[in-house]
């Protein structure tokens, strides 16, 4: 009869014995109680305890946790606006206990300061500062959590603002003007471009004139120098200047008459085609030169007529 009893209380004393020994996992802490009573904090590895007497009641998580937070309020500019925030946050080692004990909803802890700090800055901005000074908003946010949440045994690690989420309307109007400003941009490219484009047009052809006129120009000068060397040949072998010019416009006369005749799709050109007409036409010239010679020998001798000196 005591064999029989003596295997239960063997086996009940090896569970018990065993039931004292436990684990802890890396960046875990575990809460000890004895009686009800806070006895100790054990980190990772392997932990002992009084069977019946201690208790496991919590294991703390030491590693970075993040909590987002959603925060809707209002603008400078009377625009609603919502926020993310994201807050990283780690329970220190040597403050488990405060951690445990004296919070018992750290994360509404934690929401209602970012809630707190939100609506007192982003009120003080236009709707444009927010996302320009998005980092003075975690910064202001992070300054607050850490004060009040290190006496309860947590460290703020970063403060985000991930998300910037004005109204729908908000959004539509600011992207009007967003594409407007880029229309207006473009049509002043357009208009410079147009511009050069005209600019350089114009410089173009006032240097195809300048040229044209330049070839003019040097056309004329050799077609003189051509019929000062003809003179001068003629008048070597007898002919007189009078004479030579009237046989230079007969041949000139009679080769633009041979150069319109070979052209296929020319106008029509009616002009003389006698031998006197270039002697006429030499004839006029000289009466012309001759007049236009006599007249200017007139104007200036009426101009030393009126100059008392």
């Amino acid at each position: 009869m005591g064999s029989f009893l003596l295997i239960p209380l063997l086996l009940i004393g090896f569970v018990i014995l065993f039931s004292s020994f436990f684990t802890v996992k890396q960046q875990t802490a575990v809460i000890i109680e004895r009686f009800g009573k806070f006895n100790s904090v054990r980190t990772s590895g392997l932990g002992m305890k009084i069977p019946l007497v201690d208790r496991i009641v919590a294991r703390v998580g030491l590693k970075i946790q993040q909590l987002d937070v959603i925060v809707e309020t209002k603008t400078l500019d009377d625009v609603f606006v919502k926020l993310k925030i994201s807050v990283q946050y780690v329970v220190l080692k040597n403050k488990v206990y405060e951690a445990f004990y004296q919070l018992e909803y750290p994360h509404d802890q934690i929401t209602s300061y970012v809630f707190d700090v939100v609506r007192a800055e982003v009120p003080k901005m236009k709707l444009d500062d927010v996302f320009v000074k998005k980092d003075d908003i975690a910064i202001a946010v992070k300054t607050e959590l850490q004060d009040a949440m290190l006496d309860y045994g947590y460290d703020i690690i970063k403060t985000l603002v991930t998300d910037i989420d004005p109204d729908a309307q908000v959004k539509e109007a600011m992207n009007r003007i967003n594409a407007s400003e880029r229309e207006k941009i473009a049509a002043q490219f357009e208009g410079d471009a147009a511009r050069i484009l005209i600019v350089e047009k114009a410089k173009a052809e006032a240097e195809s004139k300048r040229l044209q006129g330049q070839g003019i120009a040097d056309q004329r000068r050799e077609i003189a120098r051509g019929l000062e060397e003809s003179v001068e040949v003629l008048n070597k072998v007898g002919i007189n200047s009078q004479e030579a010019s009237a046989l230079i416009v007969v041949t000139q006369h009679y080769d633009t008459l041979q150069s319109i005749g070979e052209a296929t799709n020319t106008n029509l050109i009616l002009l003389p085609n006698s031998p006197q007409a270039g002697s006429d036409m030499l004839n006029n010239m000289v009466a012309s030169f001759t007049a236009s010679n006599m007249i200017g020998e007139s104007m200036k001798t009426q101009n030393k007529k009126k100059d008392p000196k």
